[in-house]
């Protein structure tokens, strides 16, 4: 449960500071059998599938070098769903926002490739 809320709050985190930087929030939790998108974002004409990544030590390369080529390749499929209910395809990216502790989030665009 604790940690689910510490997911919750990290999620409000990541997309109230994007929402500073001009994003407009379509979803949250957007979920199909192949997993959950946590965030997904609009700026300008692009779509952004956003992973919230929280850590609270940076021992193994932090929050950002949690989201493993097993966890892109579920985003992927997911975001491939998600899409299939689009009449138009827009422009799409992947983005993750990692968290640690107060720190100021970091914001990774184009965290890694999209659906080429």
């Amino acid at each position: 449960m604790l940690k689910s809320l510490l997911g919750q709050s990290a999620e409000s985190r990541a997309a109230a500071f994007l929402q500073t930087r001009g994003l407009k929030l379509v979803a949250r939790n957007w979920r199909s059998r192949f997993g959950e998108i946590d965030l997904i974002m609009q700026d300008d004409s692009t779509l952004v599938f956003v992973e919230v990544r929280l850590r609270s030590r940076s021992d193994f390369g932090g929050a950002a070098a949690s989201v493993t080529p097993a966890k892109q390749k579920k985003l992927l499929a997911t975001a491939r769903q998600y899409l299939a209910t689009l009449k138009t395809l827009p422009p799409c990216r992947f983005d993750v926002v990692a968290l640690s502790g107060d720190d100021a989030p970091d914001w990774i665009r184009n965290a890694f490739d999209d659906m080429g």
